[in-house]
């Protein structure tokens, strides 16, 4: 992939971009088997488009109210070829719409202005959800006076909300946050699942990994024939939706009361036998034959580890985004061997990459902490 912000050194986020992705791919797989071991049977690597899959923008807003900038605080980025061209055009228009509303761009030298960040997501049917990250209130009623104007221009932007963030921090947004449409939610289509995405809700950012990611997960799964299976950490159900079968018990676990809500209107509507609740995955019971954990980058930590070691839980499906934390959850779960592993590249073009790993309980669970 060329990139000519990277080449004119206007963005580096593709730290990885002069390597050949090959030599990318590679690296990634050495450090998966660094962390999980050989002594596992490792499938072949997911690679997905190497341009054009991130299926999110996180914009800094900058310039002026005239000519605002989308993309880092020095450079403008709205033609970046890691989006699509559609997210290109939603960019270009919502540019156009912030001077119209006169949505004054945020100055954090001199703590002025309201815009602070515009977070769009496109979901695999071509819709949009658009969030703006705002300063204050100020700016929402000529927000709302102009909405019919940005969805004549770009009809598939169907989510539009705006999100307050007062204070001057690095903190990306705030508490409060007004849905500005009639619709609330982004169906990400994956699988044949529309997985309700809300504003704040956390999902995969390339969706064709994420929709391997859980067709793997769902191949280990129906293999094992657990009765039950629990999913911690799991947002808006991607895991969960996509193991639900007839004779399996399977429940979701997640700490966002709106995720679990999401999760529990997706079930509803294509009728899979899935539960949800909102909960702390490090204390909730574990009861399942099989669990499956989807952490964030910390990884589950030794609380959690002991709690898994201590279950009746004969598997574990962990996905994992960062390896560093994953071996440390290995060591820390001496009763579970994993089996087999997969490297999926979520991340082209940087260091960061998916880890899918099938562990099965080859010992007697560790007695419980006193």
């Amino acid at each position: 992939m060329r990139c000519h912000y990277f080449d004119d050194g206007r963005c580096g986020s593709c730290a990885w971009l002069p390597q050949p992705y090959a030599e990318q791919v590679a690296a990634k797989e050495r450090a998966a088997r660094e962390a999980v071991g050989d002594d596992v049977v490792w499938l072949p690597t997911f690679e997905g488009p190497e341009h054009a899959f991130r299926n999110k923008a996180k914009m800094v807003v900058s310039g002026t109210v005239a000519r605002p900038t989308l993309g880092l605080a020095e450079a403008d980025l709205r033609e970046c070829p890691l989006y699509t061209p559609a997210m290109h055009r939603v960019l270009e228009v919502l540019a156009r719409f912030l001077t119209r509303a006169h949505v004054v761009p945020y100055d954090v030298a001199a703590r002025t202005g309201e815009a602070k960040h515009v977070l769009v997501t496109e979901s695999p049917d071509g819709e949009f959800l658009v969030r703006f990250v705002l300063r204050s209130q100020e700016p929402v009623a000529r927000l709302r006076k102009h909405l019919g104007r940005l969805r004549a221009e770009a009809p598939e932007v169907v989510v539009v909300t705006a999100n307050i963030q007062p204070a001057h921090s690095a903190v990306l947004e705030g508490e409060l946050e007004l849905v500005l449409t009639e619709q609330d939610t982004l169906p990400m289509r994956v699988g044949g699942i529309p997985l309700h995405l809300g504003p704040r809700s956390f999902f995969q950012t390339n969706t064709a990994v994420a929709a391997e990611l859980y067709r793997q997960a769902r191949a280990w799964v129906d293999r094992a024939a657990p009765a039950s299976v629990l999913d911690l950490y799991c947002g808006v159900g991607g895991f969960a939706l996509h193991l639900a079968a007839d004779g399996r018990a399977v429940h979701g676990i997640e700490v966002s009361a709106d995720a679990v809500a999401a999760a529990q209107r997706s079930a509803a509507q294509v009728g899979l036998p899935a539960t949800f609740a909102a909960g702390d995955a490090t204390t909730s019971p574990l009861t399942a034959e099989l669990v499956l954990v989807n952490p964030p980058r910390r990884g589950l930590g030794p609380e959690l580890c002991a709690a898994l070691e201590a279950s009746t839980a004969q598997w574990l499906v962990y996905s994992s985004c960062h390896v560093g934390s994953l071996a440390r959850d290995l060591a820390a779960l001496p009763t579970f061997a994993p089996r087999e592993a997969r490297v999926l590249d979520m991340f082209p073009h940087t260091g960061h990459f998916e880890v899918l790993v099938l562990a099965q309980r080859v010992s007697p669970a560790a007695p419980a902490p006193a």
